[in-house]
């Protein structure tokens, strides 16, 4: 702990500034008194590389697994929560983006197999979920650099459809907001494109040293332990004294957001990754953006 880049021992941050996509420089930041934070990014006047949007090489999976459910159609009351939703929270990996996070940047540093069957195992609720991340990083724990590398190399591939629904609720003043267990280094980039404000990201965050050795990542966030994702809900719907908030993802962390005092309904996306036992328990299961942004209309 002696080598990092703080009078106060504590660890350096990666983050993006309001504008990066792409990580070119390193730039320290000292404030008086307090510990110091890498900052990557871009000046405003710098040209920078999109994100990878996705619209067809990766199409949501068929409907044809609809048929093994009874939710795909919803009832009146979920169309009426809904549409009048004052605030929409979505899971990212899975659901805003097609990949899983922390699977692609193990399989860049070459742990990707191992990292992705304990995916399965947080995202299907067998195992504690702080437990399973712990395990994830710890197979290949993952180095500033690398993580630099990889954000240049392999930029975030966005759901088709998602841009336009975030859109569309935005244009009827609905919130939106992002809730991952996934990290922040991978997530302010995703916000960015779809113009979601950083502060409505809640997401876990991978702590460096002053020579970039991976050294775990922020216990603190809300989404690093079980429950967290409901735990943020219910932070979130408090704070602002939301009326009605509804949760849209893929996993079982997801799932758990819809409870007294969290969400009102949750949304099943799987578009992409379809988990059968939460898709089963979901007030309403869809396979595509569309259905959602027409039903809105």
């Amino acid at each position: 702990m002696a080598g990092m880049i703080s009078a106060r021992n504590s660890p350096v941050h990666l983050f993006c500034d309001s504008l990066c996509t792409k990580l070119p420089q390193i730039v320290f930041n000292h404030s008086k008194g307090g510990p110091s934070k890498l900052s990557f990014g871009l000046s405003r006047s710098s040209s920078y590389k999109p994100l990878t949007i996705i619209t067809s090489a990766m199409q949501p999976q068929s409907t044809k697994s609809a048929a093994n459910f009874d939710n795909t159609l919803p009832s009146r009351e979920v169309l009426e929560i809904w549409q009048n939703a004052d605030a929409v929270c979505f899971d990212v990996d899975s659901t805003v983006c097609l990949d899983e996070g922390i699977d692609e940047l193990a399989d860049f540093c070459g742990a990707g197999k191992a990292v992705a069957e304990w995916t399965n195992k947080a995202m299907s609720g067998s195992v504690p979920f702080e437990e399973a991340l712990a395990a994830r990083l710890s197979l290949f724990s993952p180095s500033l650099s690398q993580v630099r590398d990889f954000l240049d190399k392999r930029p975030p591939k966005i759901s088709p459809g998602i841009a336009e629904l975030i859109n569309k609720l935005k244009a009827i003043n609905i919130d939106v907001y992002l809730i991952s267990g996934g990290f922040r280094q991978m997530i302010n980039p995703v916000a960015l494109q779809l113009g979601i404000p950083l502060e409505n990201i809640f997401a876990n965050q991978l702590l460096f040293g002053s020579s970039g050795e991976f050294l775990g990542f922020d216990k603190t966030e809300f989404t690093s332990r079980s429950g967290g994702k409901a735990k943020a809900v219910e932070h979130i719907r408090k704070v602002h004294e939301y009326k009605t908030l509804v949760m849209i993802g893929d996993g079982a962390t997801d799932l758990e957001a819809r409870k007294p005092g969290g969400a009102d309904l949750f949304v099943c996306y799987g578009g992409v990754q379809l988990r059968t036992t939460v898709a089963a328990k979901a007030d309403w299961l869809v396979f595509n953006f569309q259905e959602l942004i027409s039903s809105l209309e």
